[in-house]
């Protein structure tokens, strides 16, 4: 492919099963008339997805913020969170249509996730919990985070929007804190086209989650909590169903693209394909790389350059949640309090990865950053030897 291609690679795009696969659970889903509420199929894909990632309880939701939301209600978290500066503002949000105030702590250079360190200095009297991300579904230090937990009295609420299907020494990473909560939107791994869910430890906790997600009732008649709607449909879990028959071949392509993308720019000076974070099993959910000094332009010049050619990397995550106006005048949102995240977010540049996505496209993607290096390498060299 050349320059002159006009068809546009986008960073991510959903995996489709075939149309003709679907069609008879919509016509199961018309036979029955039972749109929503808990129906069969939401009955079978909670199930179903309790089987697949190897977790005992799993509650659905319409969509992955909903669902954090009403995790941080169903363990009546107030005060103060210690979260992460460095994922999608859904995060912090969640906080803030709680009334809790987020106090950011600064990451892993290496992983890019929480830095327990960071976040036991944060602790204050009110703090009540810690909100970590498995940032691009590599694995949080969840050992040294509980330990922390437990030594303080706080609770843990993992988003693990990117984390579907991870897998650490012990098996899902999703077991781990108090409740884990998925984002199954239609750029994950796996989707439903809008959908998520929480990880349960316990059947009363899905309980009283499942009522929290339908107003708060728990009969006819009566309601109990201030609960929300939160329900996924029925033709969302009907999807979800179809597309668990096709992950497996999803994530296999996904690593082999990851594996592909690793071999072509390995060497690339100024390029940093950041490593996992010890899973056993990973999703490659997104394929990061950190444009770092050395290389010849600028992450934003890169980024920029790519678009020229029709590639639409994205800067996941640019800015930094604490940078936008809700959250700026916060004190932990001060940069000063955040050197590793906010140098991330100024070299992070995530490449296109999907199922469908061609190796010659993998290949004129990265030929393309390998070949700017080089003629910028060059034309260095030219110079400084007619200096």
């Amino acid at each position: 492919m050349t320059a002159s291609r006009t068809d546009p690679i986008y960073v991510t795009q959903p995996y489709l099963p075939p149309l003709d696969e679907f069609i008879p659970y919509l016509e199961e889903i018309w036979a029955s008339k039972t749109l929503t509420n808990g129906g069969p199929f939401h009955q079978q894909l909670e199930q179903a997805l309790c089987d697949y990632l190897g977790v005992k309880h799993l509650a659905l939701f319409t969509n992955g913020t909903i669902a954090l939301v009403t995790a941080l209600q169903a363990l009546r978290i107030t005060g103060e969170v210690i979260t992460t500066p460095y994922s999608f503002v859904a995060t912090s949000h969640s906080l803030l249509w709680n009334g809790i105030k987020p106090v950011f702590a600064d990451v892993d250079p290496l992983t890019l996730n929480l830095d327990p360190a960071r976040i036991e200095a944060a602790i204050t009297p009110q703090t009540t919990a810690i909100m970590p991300v498995h940032v691009y579904g590599h694995p949080c230090d969840v050992e040294a985070i509980q330990t922390i937990a437990d030594n303080y009295n706080l609770k843990v609420i993992y988003d693990a929007a990117h984390a579907f299907g991870v897998e650490d020494a012990g098996g899902s990473i999703l077991r781990h804190g108090d409740l884990s909560v998925l984002s199954f939107h239609a750029t994950k791994v796996f989707n439903t086209f809008e959908g998520g869910a929480i990880v349960c430890p316990d059947a009363k906790t899905k309980l009283r989650i499942d009522q929290l997600k339908n107003f708060g009732h728990v009969g006819e008649v009566t309601v109990v909590a201030s609960g929300i709607n939160g329900k996924m449909s029925e033709v969302n879990a009907a999807f979800g169903l179809l597309q668990l028959k096709h992950v497996d071949q999803a994530l296999a392509r996904r690593e082999e693209i990851d594996a592909r993308y690793r071999e072509l720019l390995k060497g690339t000076r100024g390029i940093r394909c950041p490593e996992d974070g010890g899973e056993r099993v990973a999703n490659h959910a997104y394929f990061p790389i950190l444009v770092g000094p050395e290389y010849p332009l600028s992450r934003d010049a890169l980024y920029q350059k790519l678009r020229d050619h029709h590639i639409h990397a994205r800067r996941y995550f640019y800015p930094l949640i604490s940078d936008f106006p809700m959250y700026r005048n916060l004190p932990s949102a001060h940069r000063d309090n955040l050197p590793v995240a906010s140098a991330a977010a100024q070299q992070v540049l995530c490449l296109p990865i999907y199922p469908a996505l061609q190796d010659a496209q993998v290949e004129e993607i990265a030929g393309l950053i390998g070949a700017w290096a080089a003629t910028r390498a060059s034309a260095k060299a030219m110079a400084e030897a007619f200096a």
